[in-house]
């Protein structure tokens, strides 16, 4: 039975992703703004809604592990997972937006999600309410930043006339897909993990983190596959940004979350931090504003190297 719903948990993300992808794209005609903007803002939200659900319903359970290393595995497994299979498809294309704003503020949440807590081990309803309210900054400054791109994106040219109900259709099949499939991909991979006697810390940081994350690894594929580069990159950097300041934001507003598992101040975060941070010099040594399929290798491989340590200390 678990195995048959991690099958029809993949089933269903990959449908929800590729009419996420279909309407974004759309959307982007629609308000006359860069893909890379629909990426980060209704791509993203939808896609860590798995996330936000996982996190809070195991806060209100007495779960914190999962809660924290659900978000930090999701983080890990965006950039060095997702990103690097996209790459390994094809290589990606980088504008200056990247370094100019989108790295910075996904580095900006990551730092100060590890002093929030680092201080006391405990994710405060003040600090929640600090993030969730510094995703709203940075959503206003991403909008204004966009209006500046004038750069026209090569796209399908029949999505320009799809209408607004059309639209909605699309984004309602997209987000319900995603949300069930997410549900019964993480209730399956949960009841595999525990049948083989692995701790709750490395089932959130492991296979939910995995789970909820194939949402994006199913948007960012199609849209590479589409040839549709800025969102696959803008998806990826917006779903980590939104995971600290949405998921975990929400979630400590709701109930302030404790770190109970300290591997997780001592290990998962700073690789969630070295994942985010290896991002700037990829897209610039040795061919600049590109990532390509060697460097989706090495992504690839540092997060088989992070799993591999990962289950290798039984923790």
């Amino acid at each position: 039975m678990s195995i048959l719903l991690v099958l029809l948990g993949f089933a269903l993300l990959v449908i929800g992703g590729e009419f996420l992808v279909r309407s974004s794209v759309a959307l982007s005609f629609k308000f006359n703004i860069s893909k890379m903007v629909i990426g980060m803002t209704v791509v993203s939200f939808a896609t860590s809604a798995p996330e936000l659900l996982v996190s809070l319903q195991a806060a209100l359970s007495g779960s914190s592990a999962i809660a924290i290393n659900n978000v930090v595995g999701s983080n890990i497994a965006n950039i060095g997972l997702v990103l690097g299979c996209t790459a390994l498809l094809g290589s990606i294309a980088v504008d200056k937006s990247f370094y100019k704003l989108n790295w910075p503020a996904m580095m900006l949440f990551s730092l100060v999600l590890y002093y929030f807590l680092s201080q006391d081990s405990f994710l405060s309803a003040i600090e929640g309410g600090i993030l969730f309210a510094a995703l709203w900054l940075f959503l206003i400054v991403l909008i204004k930043y966009a209006g500046k791109d004038t750069e026209v994106e090569e796209v399908d040219d029949a999505l320009a006339v799809v209408s607004n109900f059309k639209i909605g259709i699309w984004l309602l099949i997209g987000s319900v897909a995603l949300y069930y499939g997410s549900e019964w991909l993480v209730e399956g991979a949960k009841d595999i993990a525990k049948s083989i006697g692995v701790s709750e810390a490395v089932i959130g940081v492991s296979l939910i983190a995995i789970g909820t994350s194939v949402p994006e690894l199913a948007a960012s594929i199609i849209a590479a596959a589409k040839q549709e580069k800025a969102i696959s990159l803008g998806n990826l950097i917006g779903s980590n940004i939104f995971n600290i300041g949405s998921v975990l934001g929400l979630t400590a507003i709701v109930k302030p979350i404790e770190v109970t598992e300290p591997l997780i101040l001592s290990r998962d975060i700073f690789w969630m931090l070295g994942f985010a941070f290896i991002l700037l010099p990829l897209v610039f040594v040795p061919k600049r504003f590109e990532i390509d399929k060697m460097k989706g290798l090495i992504l690839v491989l540092a997060y088989g190297i992070f799993m591999f340590l990962l289950f290798n200390n039984g923790k």
